[in-house]
């Protein structure tokens, strides 16, 4: 629902003000302490190899989106709360899914333009979405389903979303060249830097788990990693070819996997800034998501079919291959207790034991 009296939001930029770099530095801090104690430990109830291999389709569901525009392009689910699943689709609209119930909880409408990323809040009923309509949008998810900001950054189609891990603040990219840092509390685009390469769009984002430093794709097969506080490119990674489509940090922050129009997924170590690893798909593959697991101990490929991958060893457990169209999200439950998948078949598809 489009909620009455939401401001076209200024484009001027707010700044990173030192408050914001401040909070920023904390919250790193503290996700750095967490990750140590955590070390390798790898949690009691994690789905491990040998079930993954048994997993069989729980459920299918084919009503999320509108049959005429068919094709779901997003998918994300609340990780706190497993039930909740996002779906954005070529019919302009999101839809927030409670799987467990098998009830739809909200169709969120007001992009002009279809909904190519959508993120779920951590630990709130809140929802963003990214459209080739230039916008981003935040809508409060519950009793009013209504829209709360709609940000406005970029003069080009939105390419990417990615939530810092604040909860505070969006990380967006867009076919403008520019990558976008905005508060979705207030709506305001509080900086936006140009990529510096000529006529090279931006194609993905994806925020570090510690959030200081964060990667986007381009359109001329580049992987850049950027510094937020100093706004600065710090790392280029080459050796795809083809525009970038996907890339995916792991939870331990040591890995990036990264995929682009050559049918293959590049490993990079982030410690030695290089590429160690690439997984070659057949000629033709096409990938469209990437996505590790919570423990970081699996990595998960949509495209042409949905492959996932036990990591350290980089070896391919299964193949799901029952959609009838190219699969364009791939999100793990908790503790991998299932997998979900989305399609340009217009499904939503549950995996597990």
């Amino acid at each position: 629902m489009e909620a009455a009296g939401v401001p076209n939001q200024p484009t001027e930029e707010a700044g990173i003000t030192d408050d914001i770099i401040r909070k920023l530095q904390e919250k790193a801090t503290v996700l750095t302490q967490e990750r140590k104690k955590r070390g390798r430990t790898v949690p009691e109830d994690l789905m491990d190899q040998e079930s993954l291999k048994g997993f069989k389709t729980l459920a299918s569901h084919p009503g999320l989106h509108s049959a005429s525009v068919p094709g779901i392009l997003s998918l994300d689910i609340h990780s706190e709360d497993t039930s909740k699943i996002l779906t954005g689709g070529n019919d302009k609209n999101a839809t927030v899914f409670n799987k467990d119930t098998e009830q739809i909880i909200a169709v969120l409408k007001g992009h002009t333009k279809k909904v190519t990323r959508v993120i779920y809040h951590p630990n709130e009923d809140v929802v963003i979405t990214g459209s080739p309509d230039t916008t981003i949008r935040v809508w409060n998810v519950g009793a009013s389903n209504s829209l709360s900001q709609i940000i406005r950054a970029h003069e080009g189609p939105v390419t990417g979303v990615s939530l810092h891990p604040t909860g505070d603040y969006v990380l967006s990219t867009s076919v403008d060249q520019n990558w976008a840092f905005s508060d979705i509390r207030t709506g305001k685009l509080l900086t936006k830097v140009s990529n510096q390469t000529s006529n090279n769009t931006l194609t993905t984002g994806q925020f570090h788990p510690d959030g200081l430093i964060f990667g986007t794709g381009t359109s001329d097969s580049n992987v850049v990693i950027w510094d937020l506080k100093e706004q600065s490119n710090v790392a280029t990674f080459s050796g795809h070819s083809g525009p970038i489509t996907a890339i995916s940090f792991s939870e331990n922050g040591y890995y990036l996997a990264t995929s682009a129009d050559d049918c293959c997924v590049k490993l990079w170590d982030l410690r030695k800034l290089k590429n160690f690893k690439t997984l070659v798909m057949d000629d033709g593959y096409e990938i469209k998501d990437l996505c590790f697991d919570q423990s970081g101990t699996y990595l998960g490929v949509a495209g042409t079919d949905v492959r996932v991958y036990m990591c350290k060893q980089w070896q391919e457990l299964k193949v799901f291959n029952d959609h009838t169209a190219l699969a364009t999200g791939i999100r793990f439950g908790k503790h991998f207790q299932f997998i979900a998948f989305t399609s340009m078949d217009r499904t939503l598809k549950l995996y597990g034991i």
